[in-house]
């Protein structure tokens, strides 16, 4: 992939609607998050933002979408100065920001969602809820998704409740500019080409197309134009053509990562069995056996619904165990619960951050102490405010944490602290295994890096890693064995030697190693 930086069109070239940065900087204690940010996107085009994570990128968003107030500029849409005090008045004049964290609830319909405070209704103010079905059916058939618009949100799988955040801002007929943050990240490859196909229809329409992605790949099929940042800073704008992939991830990071997973420390000895899987099945997966050795890492590879996530949910005990045995160094183990698995040594980190991963009204130090409230406690209860901080330190530290203050609302830190503060947590309770959902999901490519020698070195103090992956050179940069799973059952096993994407795919769609058939 190479890109060109690009000039700045003349006047007389800049036709459409234009949507301009100026100066804007935002400040909070102790953290610049956006510094001086001047520069301009335009109608008709696709301008992606790419930066490491904590580089400002969905701080600008919140601006522009009235969630946060600059401290010092403007933004213009049109040459007109705007001000939002809130997001409503963002989504009236036609801005609609799609988060990386969903915007839904769950316990309304999709057609409810999408049509949430302009229902139609009758001159009597009667909401027509049949005509709220047709109209978003219409929208759903557009998307080509298999889902009924008076479905509840919160029977859809992850992926289409993001699907149903970006229906709801498609459906607005004022759409001025459309922002998304890291869309894709619980999407599949359908589903993908199914976004992209309605950004090619906003931007027949001549919609000002933000997209924030760490995707090089997505980058490059679906985004005219590049905005990189750095540190809460603007650097340059550049597009499709003379600048490679590798110079665009200097840009961003400040230095040359090169190959990341031929440089990590691997771990050459991998020891006995640790954890072995018999059997297990659930309510949401059929019977699968598999065994974990000492310091290995094994990844788990698999379409969108595989039952990749499920099966790790029966081993610790967050779905009932229907079927199936569970070893641990030898000695048969029963999870009736999550806090059952990590007292046993086994913990997960799970895909969706938000909904099950932080705390998002405690801050970091809550966030990293909330599994240590046992050891952390003296024989009354009561928490050793001692203890507490040195556990979050130790975790800050190790993890190299980016946040002022181990008091800061977790919340407000980037995605990818987030995640670092989440490991951390777990870390502090000397687990044996670690699983992690989609860890790097939503995180850029630098913070990818550290995680992934993180990873590495879990590996390497003897823990079993069981790693989660949609993204195929990462399960297999990652991994000693990858073990592949079709519709609920494990169909095949490959080596790290042996691994390539088209095996692996081949397997998750056909079932068994059926590449030639």
């Amino acid at each position: 992939m190479e890109f060109s930086k690009s000039e700045p069109a003349k006047e007389d070239e800049q036709l459409g609607s234009t949507l301009e940065f100026k100066n804007i900087s935002k400040y909070f204690p102790g953290v610049v998050a956006l510094d001086d940010i001047c520069f301009q996107a335009h109608s008709g085009e696709v301008l992606a933002f790419l930066g490491e994570n904590g580089a400002g990128k969905s701080t600008l968003l919140k601006v522009l979408n009235g969630d946060y107030q600059p401290d010092k500029g403007q933004y213009l849409l049109d040459g007109v100065e705007k001000h939002f005090r809130t997001p409503h008045e963002a989504i009236e004049e036609g801005i609609s920001v799609i988060y990386q964290e969903r915007q839904i609830l769950m316990e309304l319909s999709v057609a409810e969602n999408i049509y949430l405070g302009r229902m139609p209704a009758n001159k009597m103010g009667v909401i027509n809820i049949r005509q709220a079905n047709k109209m978003a059916q219409k929208i759903i058939s557009d998307f080509g998704l298999p889902i009924s618009p008076q479905t509840k949100v919160k029977d859809l799988s992850i992926a289409y409740q993001q699907m149903v955040e970006i229906m709801k801002a498609y459906s607005r007929e004022n759409l001025k500019v459309i922002c998304f943050d890291e869309p894709t990240a619980s999407l599949s490859d359908s589903e993908i080409q199914c976004l992209f196909d309605i950004i090619r229809k906003l931007k027949r329409e001549d919609k000002i197309i933000i997209y924030v992605s760490h995707r090089m790949d997505e980058l490059r099929e679906i985004t005219d134009k590049t905005a990189v940042f750095k540190d809460g800073r603007y650097v340059t704008t550049v597009a499709n053509g003379e600048v490679s992939e590798k110079e665009l991830i200097k840009m961003m990071v400040g230095r040359d990562l090169g190959d990341v997973y031929k440089n990590l420390d691997r771990d050459k000895t991998i020891g006995d069995v640790l954890l072995e899987v018999k059997n297990v099945s659930s309510d949401y997966v059929k019977e699968n056996s598999f065994q974990l050795r000492r310091g290995e890492v094994l990844g788990f590879s698999g379409l969108v619904g595989a039952g990749r996530t499920e099966l790790m949910r029966a081993i610790i005990g967050a779905d009932h165990m229907r079927t199936g045995e569970v070893f641990l160094e030898g000695k048969k183990i029963l999870n009736r619960s999550p806090k059952d698995a990590m007292d046993n040594g086994i913990v997960l980190v799970p895909e969706d951050r938000k909904m099950q991963g932080i705390l998002a009204n405690l801050s970091v130090k809550g966030n990293i102490n909330i599994s240590m409230l046992d050891q952390n406690s003296n024989q009354f209860g009561i928490m050793d405010p001692g203890k507490e901080e040195k556990t979050a330190a130790q975790g800050i530290q190790e993890f190299r944490i980016k946040t002022p203050s181990p008091d800061k609302k977790i919340l407000e830190l980037s995605g990818g602290n987030q995640q670092k503060c989440i490991v951390a947590r777990w870390i502090a309770t000397n687990p044996k295994v670690l699983i992690l959902d989609e860890p790097t999901k939503g995180i850029d490519v630098g913070a990818k890096s550290e995680f992934y020698s993180m990873i590495c070195a879990f590996a390497k103090q003897g823990l079993g890693v069981i790693l989660i992956s949609s993204e195929l050179p990462e399960v297999i940069g990652l991994s000693d064995r990858i073990i592949i799973m079709k519709s609920l059952k494990i169909v095949g096993e490959v080596s790290h030697a042996e691994a390539t994407e088209d095996r692996i795919l081949s397997m998750s769609m056909i079932g068994g190693d059926n590449i030639h058939e």
